[in-house]
Parts: C-alpha cells; structure tokens; sequence
C-alpha cells in the first residue's frame, strides 16, 4: 500500500502559478511510477501528468508546456508546477501511484485549486 498527502493548492489568479505537493508513504520501493490527477464539479477524474521510475513524463493535451511533473529521487515526494494556469485548470488535484501495474485504490483528500482574479 502506499498513501499520498496532497498540499500547496490555493487561489491564483489567471497566468499565474502555483506548485502543489505530494508527500508520499508506503511501499515506496515498488513505486513504477507517479500522477497527477484533477477533478472538477460535475467532470469525471482525469490524469493531468506522469512520471516513471526512469523519469519519463506524459502530460494532458491541455497542460503541455504549462505544467511540470517531477519528483525526488526515493518516491517520497512529488511535485507538479503549475504555470500560466487558467480557469480550466480548477478542480481537486490528487496524486496516485502504480505499483504491479495498477493505480492505487485509495486516494488522498486532494488539494483545491482554484482559478479566479
């Protein structure tokens, strides 16, 4: 099992930028890989970016070049920097792992963002 706090969300207002946190705890050494997902009133949870063991990252179609995906080195922790963000960007974002090949089934609270001048 592995668990995930989230943190960092807030109020920011369009083009501006926020970092968000995720500290992560468990079974850290079986981590393949990280995401970050987002979910707005009314919408279903999407995956706005990955990040593998090996580094490799993948992003939404909409968030390429404004967001960031990373992490340190022992899975504890994992970041996505949000740049230029607009008010498509609002929703609860979470992060999840995959270990053997699936998604974690428990999620952390999320941390709110929030778009708006």
């Amino acid at each position: 099992q592995v668990q995930f706090v989230e943190s960092g969300g807030g109020l920011v207002q369009p083009g501006g930028s926020l970092s968000l946190s995720c500290a992560v705890s468990g079974r850290l050494f079986a981590i393949f890989a990280m995401g970050w997902y987002r979910q707005a009133p009314g919408k279903e949870r999407e995956l706005v970016a990955t990040i593998t063991r090996d580094d490799r990252t993948s992003y939404l179609d909409s968030v390429k070049g404004r967001f960031t995906i990373s992490r340190d080195s022992a899975w504890n922790t994992g970041y996505l920097q949000m740049n230029h963000v607009n008010p498509g960007d609002a929703a609860v974002y979470y992060c999840n792992a995959i270990v053997n090949g699936a998604w974690q089934p428990h999620w952390g609270q999320g941390t709110q963002v929030t778009v708006s001048s």
